[in-house]
């Protein structure tokens, strides 16, 4: 495969952006589609993920559970972004100067909205860590994880997802002829192979390792203290210790749903982007149902937080008019 291919395959194949690298009619109409019914997504998403933070802070659970508010963090940023970039691409803006240039690298690449993908797929892998070090080194972690730890974790998957995108974006992607090439530009092949691999590795199978090895540490370790538990339950059995670990056997079964919808949903994307390293012949179509599932990713977490998060729950089932009323007569 020449370099000149693999950039085509990388343009065509990643990013529709500035309407540049539509192949045919029919492909345009799959991807106009494809458009609409993911700003619809992120437009549900945005509003759930916004109720979810007002819960958060209206139960004090964003002090207790930071890096999940920052999850939800980034989620909300995410999809009020992407409606913002696909609208603009829907629009065809025609793109000139330095304005052209900024919006090309900055938006309709999708840099910022990658980064913050970037930044909380890092942040997810710091809440994992943190449930892995509360409950399988509860004493440690009384040492370790002090609120500095907690903000520095958080201030890092902000910048380092943004730092490493915007140094992709801006190596990789230019303007030309009022249309914007992105992800194209390689030193060689082999850079592009290199970064491919990277990438899967880094942001998927490293991921998935961390996922397995840390919540299968967690559960044998719950199992364990269930048993203890049942074996010294009785009419003086301590009812807050009992309700504490309820709060983070929910909060553990919450994570462990979120991650395994992060390795089942995001897999055909991260697979597509690193098989399109080393073929110029796929379907840009896969690519299209990839991304669809990644953002659908993004836009049900708020949901199950909502479903499964009980401080949550509840503040959400009291915005419900009904449930007031049930209340009030209560």
């Amino acid at each position: 495969m020449s370099e000149d291919s693999s950039s085509a395959a990388l343009t065509t194949a990643i990013d529709d952006v500035g309407g540049s690298t539509i192949a045919s009619s029919s492909s345009y109409d799959i991807g106009f589609y494809f458009q609409y019914a993911i700003v619809v997504i992120r437009v549900v998403g945005a509003a759930a993920n916004a109720l979810i933070l007002y819960a958060m802070v209206a139960s004090k659970q964003h002090k207790k559970q930071f890096l999940i508010f920052n999850q939800n963090a980034f989620d909300l940023c995410s999809s009020l972004l992407l409606v913002i970039t696909y609208t603009m691409q829907m629009c065809k803006i025609r793109l000139t100067g330095t304005l052209g240039y900024f919006l090309c690298t900055i938006i309709l690449t999708k840099n910022l909205l990658w980064g913050w993908i970037v930044g909380s797929t890092i942040n997810l892998l710091s809440i994992t860590i943190e449930r892995y070090m509360k409950v399988v080194h509860p004493n440690r972690s009384k040492k370790l994880l002090r609120r500095w730890v907690r903000w520095s974790a958080a201030a890092f998957a902000w910048i380092g997802g943004i730092g490493y995108q915007m140094a992709l974006v801006i190596s990789t992607s230019t303007l030309i002829n009022r249309r914007c090439i992105g992800y194209s530009i390689w030193l060689s092949e082999t850079a592009a192979l290199v970064h491919g691999v990277w990438n899967f590795g880094s942001f998927y199978v490293i991921v998935i390792v961390i996922f397995l090895f840390c919540y299968g540490k967690i559960l044998v370790v719950i199992r364990r203290q269930a048993r203890v538990m049942a074996g010294h339950s009785g009419p003086g059995s301590n009812t807050s210790q009992t309700q504490s670990s309820h709060i983070q056997s929910n909060v553990i079964k919450t994570m462990i749903l979120v991650n395994a919808l992060y390795v089942i949903l995001w897999t055909p994307n991260y697979i597509y982007f690193l098989l399109l390293h080393f073929k110029t012949n796929l379907i840009f179509t896969v690519h299209q149902v990839g991304t669809f599932f990644g953002f659908l990713y993004i836009s049900s977490n708020p949901f199950i937080y909502a479903l499964k998060f009980d401080p949550v729950r509840r503040i959400l089932e009291g915005l419900i008019p009904l449930k007031r009323s049930e209340a009030a007569s209560g």
